[in-house]
């Protein structure tokens, strides 16, 4: 497979899931930043080598097949995020690009090395479950943290928006997975809040709080 027919399985899959829901082209070639007819060209390829399902004018599903080849490839992007992390010592916003780079790598038996020298992770740096060589994958029970009410808590578990941009606003004002955080006020005018986290107080943004996941006790 090339690196672009992996790509577009991986994006398949991250608006489907492994769902028989088709995706639309223009779903997918608005989150590949191209056009519809190259998505329509890909799909025709992948449908001939049993990867895909695709009707015109009905979109684009993944086959059992599909979803076992982009569950690997979301693998390995995922471990060579840990590795990067704890080995190398990147930073949780630098390690996206480059495991976008290292995914593509074919070698099955490099990628079960790190998966054991890493002591089979089960959540890459981001809080995205790491699925395992079979497949299975451990979901989070999780909610963003604007649907909290007021006085609830919860546990920081991931985040929505991946963007090194996010991810560096989150390390400026001390947000990391594992933190405790309680929504203290709600302002009615433009959703933002007012937190607890770790003993500080903190208002943040409708936006901030909704690329926030948290584990509720509930």
């Amino acid at each position: 497979m090339t690196r672009s027919e992996e790509n577009y399985l991986k994006t398949i899959f991250h608006l489907g899931g492994s769902q028989a829901t088709p995706i639309s082209t223009n779903a997918i070639a608005e989150q590949m930043e191209t056009k519809p007819s190259s998505v329509t060209d890909m799909a025709k390829k992948l449908a001939d080598k049993g990867l895909v399902h695709y009707k015109r004018y009905q979109g684009v599903s993944l086959t059992k097949t599909g979803v076992r080849t982009a569950l690997g490839i979301i693998r390995k992007h995922r471990l060579w995020e840990v590795f990067l992390v704890k080995k190398l010592d990147f930073t949780w916003d630098e390690v996206h690009e480059v495991a976008e780079q290292l995914e593509h790598i074919k070698s099955e038996k490099l990628i079960d090395k790190i998966d054991e020298l890493l002591d089979f992770p089960k959540y890459d740096p981001h809080g995205d479950p790491i699925p395992t060589k079979s497949g299975e994958f451990q979901e989070r029970d999780k909610q963003l943290l604007s649907e909290l009410p007021v006085n609830a808590k919860g546990i920081c578990v991931g985040v929505k928006d991946t963007s090194s941009s996010f991810l560096k606003f989150l390390d400026k004002n001390d947000i990391a997975l594992g933190n405790e955080i309680q929504v203290l006020e709600k302002e009615d005018f433009d959703d933002s809040l007012h937190i607890e986290i770790e003993g500080r107080q903190l208002h943040i943004s409708h936006q901030i709080a909704n690329n926030l996941y948290v584990k509720t006790d509930n």
